[in-house]
């Protein structure tokens, strides 16, 4: 494996506990791998050149540990961390797996499992502010109806910005400086999940009492599977300058939640993303929240979590081409691609334009000679 290709602590690259640990079951099979130790976990990433390590609140500590138990899981896991170097940027909750949710979390329409819901939440916060995470994912899984006649969506919604509304009024009181990301998905578990995509979670973001506070955590797979493109969400996100944290796997269209390794399907879609997201110089982790074949042992866990970070690198360095192919920057000139970023106005100048409709409509941009440059990089030809 070439140096430029071997993953390193200043990529930025996280796991989740939950990813590595995944033990392959699925809806119709058992659990085909054991549980993994967070702490072999811990050390196994770092030996892989991972950054960090993310975490729900029960992949670390289980819902039923007393204070005692907890404490000892948190200083366990805090050696681990010591020894190996590695960081835990983000944290979460998990609202979707205990009985008490199989209404809803933060939108219940019982009081008292919100109430439940927020608390959960809230010793979440503070077990991730303890091992210094700056972002704070919700997901909210049951936050959805299949029976609509059950759930009034506008009411539901007032609940779920009081209870982020909450969550933030308890960051600042607590001091922490930790930030919010929203994560969008539009189905599954629940037939319609609140919030499906990175424009309704944008919009609601606008309603919130310190909307500063609050961005987006997208996933390739959650905007994939309606359809969606998730470069042009992210790209979005990004405009609004609410792009917090992001989730990178692979999916295909119409398929159930895969979560399959980065760059295993729609390898351009992956392309185009990594190019976003490092033309764009932006700074966050590059966190994978996927998981390994059902078909895997133990070792495969490794393979995969290493192949994640080798295609996202691989494609990195296909971006860095793209920039200086003569063939290609000639090709995106043909496509007027950078005068995009050239203003249209203003209102004098547009109305005082000397414009020749017929000359502008014949104009031919390249597009199928540039795209197929692009194909041509990827495929390893260029």
């Amino acid at each position: 494996m070439s140096d430029q290709l071997t993953p390193r602590p200043e990529h930025k690259f996280t796991f989740g506990l939950w990813t590595v640990g995944n033990q392959g079951r699925d809806p119709f099979g058992h659990e085909v791998r054991p549980v993994l130790d967070p702490v072999d976990s811990v050390h196994h990433l770092a030996e892989l050149g991972a950054y960090g390590v993310n975490f729900h609140d029960n992949d670390l500590v289980p819902h039923t540990a007393t204070p005692a138990e907890r404490d000892a899981i948190v200083t366990r896991f805090r050696a681990a961390l010591d020894a190996t170097g590695m960081k835990v940027p983000m944290a979460t909750c998990n609202l979707f797996s205990l009985p008490v949710f199989k209404e809803g979390a933060f939108t219940a329409n019982d009081p008292d499992v919100r109430r439940f819901a927020v608390r959960k939440a809230l010793a979440a916060i503070d077990l991730g502010a303890e091992f210094g995470a700056e972002i704070f994912v919700m997901w909210g899984g049951r936050e959805g109806v299949e029976a609509d006649a059950a759930k009034d969506v506008r009411h539901a919604l007032d609940r779920y910005k009081e209870a982020v509304d909450l969550c933030c009024e308890y960051i600042r009181e607590q001091g922490y400086g930790m930030r919010i990301a929203l994560e969008p998905k539009p189905n599954e578990p629940r037939g319609d999940i609140l919030l499906p995509t990175v424009g309704h979670a944008l919009a609601f973001i606008g309603a919130l009492e310190f909307p500063e506070m609050v961005g987006l955590n997208p996933e390739f797979a959650h905007e994939t599977m309606s359809g969606l493109s998730f470069t042009h969400g992210v790209a979005q996100a990004l405009w609004h300058d609410k792009l917090f944290h992001i989730d990178l796997n692979a999916q295909r269209i119409g398929k159930f939640d895969q979560d399959f390794r980065f760059g295993s399907e729609g390898i351009r879609d992956a392309f185009y993303l990594v190019r976003l997201l490092e033309d764009s110089g932006w700074a966050g982790m590059r966190h994978f929240d996927a998981h390994a074949y059902r078909t895997e042992d133990a070792a495969g866990v490794w393979d995969f979590a290493l192949g994640c970070m080798r295609t996202y690198l691989i494609l990195k360095d296909k971006a860095e081409r793209m920039r200086t192919d003569t063939e290609i920057q000639a090709a995106l000139k043909v496509a007027k691609a950078d005068l995009l970023a050239e203003p249209t106005g203003p209102l004098a100048a547009v109305q005082k334009a000397t414009l020749d409709e017929a000359a502008l409509a014949a104009q031919g941009y390249g597009h199928e000679r540039l795209d197929q440059l692009v194909t041509e990089l990827l495929l390893g030809v260029r």
